[in-house]
């Protein structure tokens, strides 16, 4: 669901190709397959010959029903469009759709924990301990040896919360509340994850939803405010974010949207899972956005609009992560190399029936790709969906950008 590069897929994927999952399809979705592309839509007569065809790709080969693409330089922005928003109706997939954003949500509560250290309120270096006394507690986790810094990072060695968590359970019950601190304490029943003997907090990188989870507690303690509620005041209003929100307990998602579906197995209908209580993603993944809204927070963080320059360096200090393609993790937003040169800063995200990647450049582009199936693609999905950023991107890279 949230866990990154699609690991809670796999596991839906593999529990309910045994049969273990029972209802919520949606008429025809139960016998659908991916929609032929609809005819792609773009507000900018630029060559989008690879982001179409990538595009194609998403909602014919991968399987996704509908797809998006929103690029953005400083010149303007511009949508792609393939693919249905409903399987049912056939309706195409609107290009100021609005989606839930998964991971994509760790950028924006980075952004307020670092703040709140512009402000002198967090101290990047002190324990979790100082913020959330006892909380991280039990079985080799200890809040007084882990950082803010390795929670934001994903260094501290805690247990991923997803981990213990069965899919089959959250979808046979999709509108259930679920307590962050239940969530939390779930994950820390269990031994740190750490790959080596003897390692310590700090030494090894390992992605884990339930640092999110504890940074949203913190801002919750220092602010007195629930987080998403200090996103709005520090994020979204200020940027005019009109698509972007913190659902909470909400199940709908407002405005324009395709809807969400999960493939439970290979062979498998789709599962319509667009009404779905977020609660059980929480800061780690809860939010919804669009394209558009994504590109502009994206922009403006690089930018140095949301951070002062001290606190903007650390998020970008990154880790190597160990994977093939050169990702780094810095603090809630990770870098990759582009093939027309340099870096783009971004993130991922997944929550069932969306999956959402998106990066931006330092000199000014912007993209956004996402598409409603999540899980139940094909393994080649993600690599397509980081393609289509990598392509928007580069295609952005035109000699106006430099005159």
């Amino acid at each position: 669901m949230i866990k990154h590069k699609r690991a809670l897929g796999g596991a839906l994927t593999l529990a309910v190709a045994v049969g273990v999952l029972g209802g919520g399809l949606s008429g025809n979705a139960a016998a659908a397959t991916p929609a032929v592309a609809a005819t792609a839509q773009s507000t900018r007569p630029a060559d989008d010959a690879q982001l179409r065809a990538l595009l194609h790709r998403l909602t014919i080969a991968d399987g996704a029903p509908g797809a998006l693409v929103a690029t953005r330089d400083r010149r303007g922005g511009a949508v792609l469009t393939s693919g249905v928003a409903d399987v049912d109706s056939q309706a195409p997939v609107r290009g100021d759709s609005r989606f839930r954003i998964g991971s994509m949500t760790k950028p924006f509560v980075a952004t307020v924990v670092l703040q709140l250290v512009g402000e002198r309120r967090v101290d990047l270096d002190a324990p979790v301990e100082r913020y959330l006394p006892g909380v991280v507690r039990g079985h080799g986790n200890d809040g007084r040896v882990i950082t803010v810094r390795m929670l934001l990072q994903h260094t501290g060695g805690l247990p991923d919360y997803l981990d213990y968590l069965d899919p089959r359970d959250i979808l046979e019950d999709p509108l259930a509340h679920h307590d962050t601190r239940d969530l939390v304490d779930l994950a820390l029943a269990h031994p740190p994850t750490f790959e080596q003997p003897g390692a310590q907090p700090g030494s090894e990188w390992n992605y884990s939803n339930t640092d999110y989870l504890l940074a949203g507690m913190l801002i919750e303690k220092v602010t007195g405010h629930p987080y998403g509620e200090e996103i709005r005041r520090r994020v979204i209003e200020p940027l005019g974010l009109h698509d972007t929100s913190v659902p909470g307990d909400a199940a709908s998602i407002p405005g324009p949207h395709p809807r969400g579906y999960v493939r439970p197995g290979a062979d498998a209908p789709l599962m319509d899972v667009t009404a779905f209580n977020p609660s059980v993603a929480g800061a780690s993944g809860e939010m919804i956005s669009s394209g558009a809204d994504l590109n502009r927070f994206l922009d403006a963080l690089l930018r140095g609009k949301l951070l002062r320059p001290a606190q903007l360096k650390a998020m970008m200090n990154t880790r190597p992560t160990g994977s093939d393609d050169g990702r780094a993790y810095g603090l809630g937003l990770e870098s990759r190399p582009l093939p027309c040169g340099g870096l783009y800063w971004g993130h991922g995200g997944d929550i069932f029936g969306y999956q959402t990647a998106g990066g931006a450049t330092a000199d000014g582009r912007q993209a956004t790709v996402m598409t409603n199936v999540d899980p139940g693609g094909t393994d080649a999905q993600d690599d397509d969906m980081e393609a289509a950023v990598r392509t928007g991107l580069c295609e952005g890279r035109r000699p106006a950008l430099s005159q």
